[in-house]
């Protein structure tokens, strides 16, 4: 019997003999692996991003919104109507074994100026639970306290994009800007969050103190209503049971009959980023399996190729069948030499993959992330794919007979 690294030289010696064939045999490989890492690493950097959106979110998190108002006939979406009141967000804290804190909410959209500065911002009016609820933390300065909100302190925390338009390179603590010309001291800024999964800047805001933004910036034309309540839930097995206890205990609290409708609408801003994230990964895959055609292609070739290869090299077959060569011998020349096609094919595809995905995140400003079992499972299926294309050549190889095999020319 031939030895195995006998064999690998006389597979390698056959596909020196005809290099251009063997390139373009390997070029449906080549492309197809590199085409399969780029994909999956546009798709997990897809995924990594929105990932990273959720976590800046806030985890665990539950958004009440008041009402729905109607307008000549035409219902006008969740928030038109104040239905929510600061004594609603307080009994949640207070009743509903399943949340952690609370934060109401009233925003809206103001100029800022800092002396020859002005940027138009989102303001919004909260409690200090919010920044526990949304998994903020201050980078500098302090945050306000419930006493700011008991007293309307007119103080404010700003964010990083705000810092950036209206201070620049200078400490914003303790100065005074103007919103909606009344002044409010600078006492902390926000750390960095970036953009929410929507393409919000999330930096793009200030918080003051709730009563504060509804004595003096937006104003209220009923004392303690709220737009919005931000929840966060103990944990996240707790998301759940928060959202059924805080619609059982609104319904009460709202005197809302068995047959009407809720008044108000809970949303579960965890589980919707999540399934963003559920459908990118689904994506992902479906891009791997589309890019995964090429190597099938590639497959397809090799075993054109062996086929051709197989005719041409009939009498060396009946040769080496004459002098002792068995027909195992034979069926793994053959397969060698489909796996070696492909496996070359599949190294120079790793590294076309790993080029292209950087090329990609530099040209179009996509993150991508080559993860190393994308790599290894790409040279694996190319290596599969070498020997389920390679056998049926090889098999017929094998089957010659040798008396029919000499006698070819």
């Amino acid at each position: 019997m031939i030895s195995i690294p006998s064999t690998f030289k006389l597979s390698f010696r056959a596909l020196r003999v005809n290099k251009m064939r063997s390139s373009l045999t390997m070029l449906g490989i080549i492309i197809g692996v590199g085409a399969v890492i780029a994909m999956l690493a546009v798709g997990t950097g897809a995924s990594s991003k929105i990932a990273e959106q959720i976590s800046s979110m806030g985890s665990n998190m539950l958004m009440v919104l008041s009402g729905a108002s109607t307008s000549g006939g035409v219902r006008m979406g969740a928030g038109t109507q104040s239905t929510l009141t600061i004594a609603d967000a307080e009994a949640m804290l207070k009743e509903c074994p399943a949340v952690a804190d609370v934060a109401p909410t009233q925003n809206g959209v103001a100029q800022v100026v800092y002396g020859h500065q002005n940027w138009s911002t989102g303001v919004t009016g909260t409690v200090p639970g919010m920044l526990n609820v949304r998994d903020w933390p201050v980078a500098s300065g302090r945050a306000f306290t419930t006493q700011d909100v008991r007293s309307a302190t007119k103080v404010c925390l700003l964010g990083q994009t705000v810092v950036d338009n209206l201070f620049g390179s200078e400490d914003p603590i303790g100065k005074i800007i103007r919103i909606k010309k009344v002044p409010f001291t600078v006492i902390g800024v926000l750390g960095p969050k970036g953009q929410s999964p929507n393409g919000q800047d999330q930096d793009d805001t200030i918080y003051v103190p709730l009563s504060t933004a509804q004595k003096k910036l937006f104003g209220t034309t009923l004392p303690g209503m709220v737009r919005m309540i931000m929840v966060k839930a103990k944990t996240s097995q707790d998301l759940i049971s928060a959202e059924r206890q805080i619609s059982d205990l609104l319904r009460q609290r709202h005197h809302i009959g068995p047959k009407q409708e809720n008044d108000f609408t809970v949303r579960n801003l965890t589980q919707i980023m999540q399934t963003q994230e559920q459908s990118s990964k689904i994506m992902t895959m479906l891009l791997a399996a589309i890019a995964s055609v090429s190597l099938l292609v590639g497959g397809i070739g090799i075993m054109n190729i062996m086929l051709v290869s197989v005719t041409e090299r009939t009498r060396e077959i009946g040769i080496r069948m004459a002098i002792g060569a068995k027909t195992w011998d034979i069926r793994l020349q053959f397969i060698i030499e489909a796996l070696t096609l492909s496996m070359i094919g599949g190294t120079i595809g790793i590294m076309l993959g790993l080029g292209g995905s950087r090329l990609l995140s530099m040209l179009a400003g996509w993150p991508t992330i080559v993860s190393p079992l994308s790599v290894v499972l790409a040279f694996g299926f190319s290596g599969m794919i070498g020997i389920f294309f390679g056998y049926y050549p090889a098999y017929k190889a094998s089957l010659l007979d040798p008396i029919d095999a000499l006698r070819y020319e």
